[in-house]
């Protein structure tokens, strides 16, 4: 059986992995499509997430859509049904998850980070508990990106936001763009969405931004000077702490959702300080599926407006390629393993 391999920093091929082995307590399922997250690029680039390391090649990927292979009447699941996949086991028995902070669990088994094997590969044996029952006229587009959209949910609920309150989103890579979207969802007066990247810029507007630009200091302009209510940070850059503190307003609230190159921020304390702003890091997500299934129902958010490109594993170096470096467009690419 094919799957992609991340072999180190910038080497990724195409290898051989065994056929699960299917147990009563899993699930064989046929991966229909799998995104690429800013995560696995992490791991492409840097080779690691702080103590997450390649130390040795492994497959990556947790945004993904698969089909259900076999009938389990014990789980309401029949051959051929399409469902997303729950990339998190959590342990359910730490004091996290006993809480309901499922996303904090330190235990937590998680499919495409390492060591643990992800989805780009033709097959898999999952657990039940992985198993999310999506409507069948869903896309495999739509359904891979409700793992995404369940990241910008949770950063969303923790950042609670005020109706009418101005909401900037710097970094509108594809978590962004979803941050962007909800926003306006949520009502915010002023969505305003920031990205040296022209592409993406334009498809933050598309999106639903008030206003889009390459600098957060533009947020300080169309404010007169006072700054956004929220600022939701989705960059992959040391500064991204930085330029949200700078973006915010006195007193004003900051989520930051993106992972840092390197494991750390650069941050000059006096204006955070002094702003006395309130900050949250945002790790994953919780019990949010259902929310973002119902939002792609409805037709609230296109995710699909996402998915720019698509590839067989075969290009699947490609795909990390484009995405890493900001070309040709790409916002999402999709990895088709058995295309």
């Amino acid at each position: 059986m094919k799957a992609l391999y991340i072999r180190g920093v910038r080497d990724i091929a195409i290898g051989e992995t065994p056929e699960p082995k299917v147990g009563n307590d899993q699930v064989l399922v046929e991966v229909l499509g799998v995104g690429v997250c800013g995560s696995d690029l992490h791991y492409y680039v840097e080779g690691s997430i702080g103590s997450q390391v390649v130390s040795e090649p492994f497959i990556p990927g947790h945004e993904f859509a698969a089909r259900v292979l076999e009938t389990r009447k014990d789980l309401g699941l029949t051959v051929g049904e399409l469902i997303a996949v729950d990339p998190a086991i959590p342990c359910g028995h730490c004091e996290w998850c006993l809480r309901g902070e499922i996303n904090l669990c330190p235990n937590t088994i998680f499919s495409g980070a390492p060591p643990h094997p992800g989805a780009m590969t033709e097959r898999l044996a999952i657990d039940p508990r992985q198993v999310v029952k999506v409507p069948q006229h869903f896309t495999v587009e739509e359904t891979m990106m409700l793992e995404p959209l369940g990241v910008a949910i949770h950063a969303v609920d923790l950042a609670k936001p005020s109706l009418l309150e101005s909401v900037a989103v710097i970094g509108c890579g594809p978590i962004g763009l979803l941050l962007v979207a909800l926003a306006r969802f949520t009502g915010a007066a002023d969505v305003f969405a920031i990205d040296p990247v022209l592409y993406r810029r334009e498809q933050a507007g598309a999106l639903g931004a008030s206003r889009v630009g390459a600098d957060r200091s533009e947020v300080g302009e169309w404010t007169g000077g006072r700054g956004a209510d929220l600022v939701l940070e989705a960059t992959n850059s040391p500064d991204g702490f930085q330029h949200a503190a700078e973006a915010v307003r006195i007193g004003g609230h900051v989520v930051l959702v993106g992972i840092p190159k390197g494991d750390s921020y650069a941050l000059a304390a006096a204006n955070a300080r002094r702003k006395g702003l309130s900050v949250k890091f945002s790790r994953r997500m919780g019990h949010v599926y259902p929310r973002a299934i119902e939002l792609v129902r409805n037709r609230v958010i296109d995710v699909s407006a996402i998915v720019t490109h698509r590839f067989g594993l075969s290009g699947g170096a490609r795909a990390f390629e484009l995405q890493s470096a900001c070309a040709d467009g790409a916002l999402k690419s999709l990895i088709l393993p058995n295309a």
